[in-house]
């Protein structure tokens, strides 16, 4: 059973013992006690998690000796218990750190269990939070950002550097590369690590609520504000705020947002009072904000802010030799959380997804190869496992990287699927003899 130690600090022997006797009754409280503040502090080498204090001592006040344990242990609480009935003092007190602050009368005893019992929940919180931080930390450590390419020893660089200063950082990079996985590992190595990481996806928000969602409202600024409520800013307050697809942002938000930017304070819809915030601003976009700037589509000025340290997520096929690494990863993952053996990949499987183009880049593989998992009935995943769903875009044909013969059988098979397998009407579609078609369809084994 681990010890909670305690110091009674008081010159009374009498009410001394008094204390110590109750507090004892608890087997896990390590009681000691001293009749002066000058010994408690010789003896703080011995790390109490809690201190009574008698407010009048004969070498020095109650807050004279508060004072010095807030110095030389600043982690240990301690309770005031005064003969004196003064709230101006018990105030004033509080302020300065003390935990509680207690009258020396029939209900002390009370007081006493019930402020030790709620500093104790209060410490296994703050543990316990403590605790998740650390775990978070790990869940967004640069380590867990999987890659041997140069593209991606080269965001690691610019990330280190970020989390080291605190300086705006923008990612860009294409959907699915992982900008709010790069945003959360900066924070959590950053000294703002403690403090609270949100992120808002500025493009999901529509354009007539996301002033009162950034900035918050007071109660009454529109017919649905029956309370006051702060914004993403304030919350973020100390911490980070990651702003996701900024280029979304339209121009008369820009000019707002550029405000608070510079004078790093910001106004609730329908108040009148300055919020001062102290916020790092981590942001990302898919898209080319310089060019955005050229169409006038974004500020030019709140780009020069904005672009602080530039950190750009290679696409998932430029980064060959991590796409491998990338997938055992996620096997890995899956099969712990399929309860599943470790499956490793055929080479057949291997070509497959070395092939592929990835246009949804890291998320889409992640997809994949979670299919896969489900879809391979041993520890083996081969290419019938490996299954893409390309999204077809400005005319584009396939994201796969194929030959021009396989670009024409995919093109003669779409059509048969298309025309209910008649080789006449495909063959005049594609201006082809329906010889040829006919040949597709063999090699296809149709």
């Amino acid at each position: 059973m681990e010890q909670f130690k305690i110091f009674i600090v008081e010159d009374d022997p009498w009410y001394a013992d008094i204390l110590e006797y109750h507090l004892s009754l608890n087997p896990e409280f390590e009681v000691e006690k001293f009749a002066t503040g000058k010994d408690c502090l010789s003896n703080l080498h011995k790390r109490p998690s809690l201190i009574t204090v008698d407010f009048s001592l004969p070498d020095m006040t109650g807050k004279e000796l508060l004072s010095k344990i807030n110095i030389h242990s600043p982690g240990t609480a301690v309770i005031i218990i005064s003969g004196q009935e003064d709230i101006t003092t018990a105030v004033e007190l509080l302020k300065e750190g003390a935990f509680d602050y207690i009258v020396k009368n029939e209900e002390t005893r009370n007081r006493l269990w019930n402020s030790i019992r709620l500093f104790r929940e209060n410490l296994q919180l703050r543990t316990e939070n403590e605790q998740l931080r650390i775990e978070v930390g790990k869940k967004y450590n640069f380590s867990n950002i999987i890659g041997t390419s140069k593209g991606i020893h080269k965001t690691f660089s610019l990330m280190e550097k970020a989390a080291a200063s605190q300086i705006t950082v923008s990612v860009t990079g294409e959907t699915g590369t992982g900008k709010e996985l790069v945003a959360k590992a900066i924070h959590y190595h950053s000294e703002r690590k403690a403090n609270p990481f949100i992120a808002v996806n500025v493009g999901a928000i529509p354009k007539d609520l996301i002033e009162s969602e950034l900035f918050g409202y007071e109660k009454g600024a529109f017919t649905s504000a029956a309370t006051r409520k702060s914004g993403v800013f304030e919350d973020a307050h100390k911490g980070t705020i990651f702003l996701d697809e900024i280029a979304e942002m339209d121009l008369n938000m820009q000019t707002k947002f550029l405000r608070v930017l510079q004078e790093r304070e910001v106004k609730r819809l329908g108040g009148n009072q300055e919020i001062k915030i102290d916020v790092r601003v981590i942001t990302a976009t898919h898209k080319n904000l310089a060019e955005e700037v050229k169409k006038g589509n974004f500020r030019a000025d709140l780009f020069y802010r904005l672009m602080g340290l530039p950190v750009h997520l290679v696409p998932l096929r430029e980064r060959e030799n991590d796409i491998i690494l990338i997938a055992r990863h996620f096997a890995d993952a899956f099969s712990k959380e399929f309860k599943q053996e470790k499956a490793d990949f055929t080479e057949d499987a291997i070509k497959k997804l070395l092939k592929y183009s990835y246009p949804g880049n890291v998320r889409e593989l992640k997809a994949v190869i979670e299919l896969a998992m489900i879809l391979s009935d041993d520890k083996t995943i081969n290419a019938k496992h490996i299954n893409f769903t390309p999204v077809e875009t400005n005319g584009e044909l396939s994201s796969e990287q194929l030959t021009l013969e396989e670009q024409i059988l995919k093109i003669v098979k779409s059509n048969l699927l298309k025309y209910n397998c008649n080789p006449t009407i495909v063959a005049k579609k594609l201006g082809i003899s329906r010889a040829t078609v006919y040949r597709y369809i063999k090699e296809m084994e149709l």
